[in-house]
């Protein structure tokens, strides 16, 4: 992986907010200041979440910050040969499971306590599919660029589902998959995602792929404390330019990039030019979250 290959990954569950522009702003940045590719993926494996025309919008949300994408994009929906490919490899090495447990069931617990490890339990009732987090690599260690070394015990975590009782593919599984697949070197996201990041580890490693650095970015939060997000009704991000200006120049503030002020009306071309020659991780603070003060409308 000497070529650095990025990539946002937005679910099309809604419209791109503001948490999503700074997510989306650093990966594009870090990507095209180290001369590399920024890809896009769709990940649309939960349709009953993916109202018809959000991946649309987030397309257009994407292009009118400036932020194009190099070759087609990714839609996860049309990958399931691979994720069931993985899948099946998995369970060849006893580290994939059936579980018909429901979380009502095991409610009491902290984690999934692993009750059909060794066979399902109810065989009549629908099943999904775990992963063995106490088989695989463990302790997880990671160098994240921002936040240092990282070890945690993915047992620790329990065995996240890998496909659901409905069929559908869950997304630990499909995103180490597609990562893969399309060599992805490097991986820039939010801090809400830091602890998701043993269960890949451990899925890259016993499925032979290689292993991206990653970068967690610190979360923005809106009133009272909650991380920005659809479901917390955060504002959609807009298309018209004079909207748009100020919210990417708030983006690189958020992204402690310290852009000068007068460049918060300037177009989007000259404020990406700028961010690009400027782009600098050791700037980031490592705060878990900070609040979204800065943000203008």
């Amino acid at each position: 992986m000497s070529h650095y290959r990025g990539r946002f990954a937005p679910t099309p569950s809604g419209p791109l907010h503001f948490g999503s522009l700074v997510a989306a702003l650093a990966s594009y940045l870090d990507a095209r200041r180290a001369g590399g590719e920024w890809l896009l993926r769709i990940e649309d494996i939960d349709p009953p979440r993916c109202p018809s025309g959000a991946a649309d919008a987030i397309l257009r949300q994407l292009e009118a910050f400036g932020l194009h994408w190099d070759g087609p994009v990714l839609w996860q929906h049309n990958r399931g040969d691979a994720y069931q490919a993985a899948l099946e490899r998995l369970t060849a090495q006893g580290l994939a499971y059936r579980c018909s447990c429901s979380r009502k069931q095991w409610r009491d617990f902290p984690i999934y306590p692993g009750w059909c490890r060794d066979g399902v339990r109810e065989p009549d009732k629908p099943v999904a599919w775990r992963l063995r987090s106490d088989l695989g690599l463990r302790p997880v260690v990671w160098q994240d660029r921002l936040f240092g070394e990282q070890r945690l015990d993915p047992a620790e975590l329990g065995d996240v589902v890998l496909k659901r009782k409905d069929g559908l593919w869950a997304y630990q599984l499909a995103v180490v998959v597609d990562d893969a697949d399309q060599g992805i070197s490097d991986v820039v996201r939010g801090f809400d995602l830091l602890d998701n990041t043993p269960w890949q580890r451990q899925l890259q490693h016993a499925l032979g792929y290689p292993e991206p650095r990653y970068l967690h970015l610190p979360l923005i939060t809106g009133e009272g404390g909650q991380k920005l997000s659809k479901q917390n009704l955060a504002p959609a991000l807009p298309t018209d330019d004079a909207a748009v200006r100020p919210l990417l120049h708030a983006a690189l503030v958020a992204l402690d990039q310290a852009p000068p002020e007068a460049l918060a009306t300037a177009p989007v071309a000259e404020q990406l030019a700028w961010a690009l020659e400027a782009w600098s991780v050791a700037r980031l603070r490592p705060l878990a979250e900070r609040p979204l003060t800065d943000t203008p409308g």
